[in-house]
């Protein structure tokens, strides 16, 4: 009885069968040794808003439907290619089928009830998450302009155009930026005077364009266990070339301790006054030279600046940037300020009295805008 001869397999077959199974095991350490961050790489970042648990709480049950379909899928491809393949003798077509009922059912009502389900899902959340309360806890409008953030605090009830209470135009650090009570209810308003911006929090889980003349708002609760944290946020449309410098960061209190910051905030509101819009100098007049200093664009008309040593002088400062906070800082050597000068909206103009500086080198920045408005002052 004869036995048909056994072939060896080739030297291709046996290297590509090396680097599968090399591809394999490096797989499946990978997944042994960081398996939960490898996992976690396909979901977003954990909420941190009521909302954003709602969007990541849809984003689950599609990414789970998803891997199902995935590994079903290739599952068939995997069993279809081993259980198939052709074989030694194999030297004629398996029989085919044309037409079959109940397949053609199944890969038709079946899609299509995965459909309706995430269409039903996707609307509720949708509708879950553009939801209003009647009576928020607190009304704040965001304003994005070229090229800052500022927030403005409005009373119980306003409008989206009614005049705040007071309003934080640092849109960082811990003095600025939007301060909110964790655990309760913002309504957010964004309105910009310009471009295009969006409002973007990646932890919020959430975007909303910021649309001239177009009223857009949103409720936003921040998880009460996050108070204490800061979430950094950015515009997320590309509105010019100070986009990079768009950034803010959105401040979690405790409900008494963001009560005790907002009843000092609007304490200073309405002890001082916020500067006149048409120039002016500060109190006790303007002293010595004059140097003066443009900003327009999101930048100085000057990079250098020359003063005396031997007393006081005055920056005339003219921002012509129209809703845009700029100011004039003054930073010794050493990187500490010598030299705080009041932001103020433009178009409008600023004298700023400042006191004698010793002789050296001293650097001049806008607060707001550090990366992008800056110089070197010299005193001589």
């Amino acid at each position: 009885m004869s036995s048909s001869p056994r072939t060896r397999p080739s030297s291709g077959s046996i290297l590509a069968g090396i680097v599968a199974a090399v591809v394999l095991v490096g797989l499946a350490v990978l997944l042994i040794v960081n398996g939960q961050a490898v996992l976690r790489s396909f979901f977003p970042p954990d909420p941190k808003t009521t909302q954003g648990h709602e969007i990541y709480d849809l984003y689950t049950i599609v990414f789970v439907i998803a891997a199902a379909i995935f590994f079903l899928v290739e599952g068939l491809i995997v069993w279809t290619v081993l259980r198939y393949r052709r074989k030694p003798g194999d030297d004629e077509l398996p029989p085919q089928t044309h037409g079959h009922n109940l397949a053609e059912v199944i890969w038709t009502v079946v899609p299509t009830i995965i459909v309706f389900f995430l269409f039903f899902i996707s609307w509720q959340t949708l509708n879950s998450v553009e939801a209003h309360v009647p009576k928020p806890n607190l009304i704040v409008r965001a304003v994005a302009a070229q090229f800052q953030w500022s927030f403005a605090y409005l009373p119980e009830g306003a409008a989206s155009d009614a005049k705040p209470l007071f309003t934080v135009s640092v849109p960082v650090g811990a003095d600025g930026g939007l301060t909110l009570p964790a655990g309760q209810t913002t309504h957010l308003y964004v309105s910009s005077p310009d471009v295009i911006h969006a409002f973007y929090v990646p932890q919020f889980l959430f975007k909303r364009d910021v649309i001239p003349n177009v009223n857009n708002q949103f409720d936003l609760t921040l998880d009460a266990s996050d108070a204490g944290q800061t979430f950094r946020g950015q515009c997320a449309e590309l509105c010019g070339i100070g986009h990079r410098a768009m950034l803010f960061e959105v401040h979690a209190l405790a409900p008494a301790e963001f009560e005790a910051w907002y009843q000092a905030r609007l304490t200073e509101a309405t002890a001082s006054p916020s500067p006149a819009p048409s120039g002016g100098a500060p109190s006790g007049g303007a002293a010595g030279p004059t140097l003066d200093l443009v900003a327009q664009n999101v930048a100085f008309d000057k990079t250098d600046l020359s003063a005396p040593a031997s007393g006081p002088f005055t920056i005339h400062f003219d921002n012509r940037d129209a809703g845009v906070n700029h100011d004039v800082d003054v930073l010794d050597g050493s990187g500490k300020k010598v030299f705080d000068g009041k932001d103020f909206p433009g178009p409008a103009a600023q004298d700023y009295a400042v006191g004698q500086l010793p002789a050296g080198s001293y650097k001049f920045e806008c607060s707001i805008h550090p990366t992008l408005m800056f110089g070197t002052l010299t005193v001589q």
